[in-house]
């Protein structure tokens, strides 16, 4: 069943940017994930602060999405991303 990880992110600085945008597009592809949905999030409803940024990204599986964010290499830009930004992650697997 496909799995959806869903993020919020909140820039502080842009210093991790480029090197976290050159390397997160092949790891994502190496676990079968492709970007559905990214850009500045419009409120529909609600009221709590929005991130500049809402990604949703397409799995195959709950584990190939969890494999995606455990891999070592990953685990290397969310340290390299927190560096500059705050970020929300949610797995929504579907068929669930």
């Amino acid at each position: 069943m496909t799995a959806y990880a869903v993020g919020e992110l909140t820039v502080h600085n842009k210093d991790w940017m480029e090197e976290y945008t050159q390397k997160i597009g092949p790891l994502l592809k190496k676990h079968g994930g492709d970007v559905v949905a990214k850009g500045q999030p419009l409120r529909l409803e609600g009221s709590r602060e929005l991130p500049n940024v809402s990604i949703c990204i397409a799995f195959p599986s709950g584990d190939a999405a969890r494999g995606w964010y455990n891999d070592p290499e990953n685990q290397a830009l969310v340290t390299l991303r927190q560096t500059g930004a705050d970020f929300e992650l949610l797995l929504v697997e579907t068929g669930t």
